[in-house]
């Protein structure tokens, strides 16, 4: 598995300097970007597209936490579970976000919808330093069941955005 903060010459760890991000990207796609070989051999050619390719699968992973961390997990060996185990607790609280968000969206009650939207985003905040703090110490199993919630809070998020945005203002 290619190692996307080396390729883009950036520490490998969770917390990614957007600004270096940026510029590792922007400085690589200059070199290698398919426009500069026009008139290079096909087999050139066809190299420097697989290099663009890559620049771009590994700025749009590194860029985005979920991503980043499922990456960095990857990188340690540790696959990333669907079925992981999670905890009871978590799971009730998903019941009872997916019966307030159907209530609220039955009922067109956009004072809850804005409720849950400032809740979930406190929560994914909240759970995304949580995720941090476990890839820092390198305990990438553990992660995985970070990685899941996020997942699952970033879908409801999404879900309660486009709830929001389904009402008249």
């Amino acid at each position: 598995m290619r190692n996307f903060f080396e390729f883009l010459s950036l520490p490998t760890q969770f917390d990614v300097d957007p600004v270096a991000l940026d510029d590792a990207y922007h400085t690589l796609q200059r070199l290698v970007h398919p426009d500069r070989f026009v008139s290079a051999t096909e087999a050139q050619k066809r190299t420097a597209v697989q290099y663009a390719s890559l620049a771009n699968d590994a700025y749009q992973t590194l860029r985005n936490p979920l991503k980043r961390a499922k990456h960095l997990c990857a990188l340690h060996g540790v696959r990333m579970d669907a079925n992981a185990k999670m905890d009871p607790e978590f799971l009730m609280e998903q019941m009872e976000w997916r019966e307030n968000l159907a209530s609220a969206k039955e009922t067109g009650d956009k004072k809850i919808l804005g409720q849950m939207a400032e809740e979930q985003a406190v929560r994914y905040a909240r759970q995304l330093a949580e995720l941090k703090v476990c890839l820092d110490d390198g305990r990438f199993d553990e992660a995985v069941s970070d990685i899941n919630k996020l997942m699952f809070l970033e879908r409801m998020g999404t879900e309660v955005k486009q709830a929001l945005e389904g009402f008249p203002a």
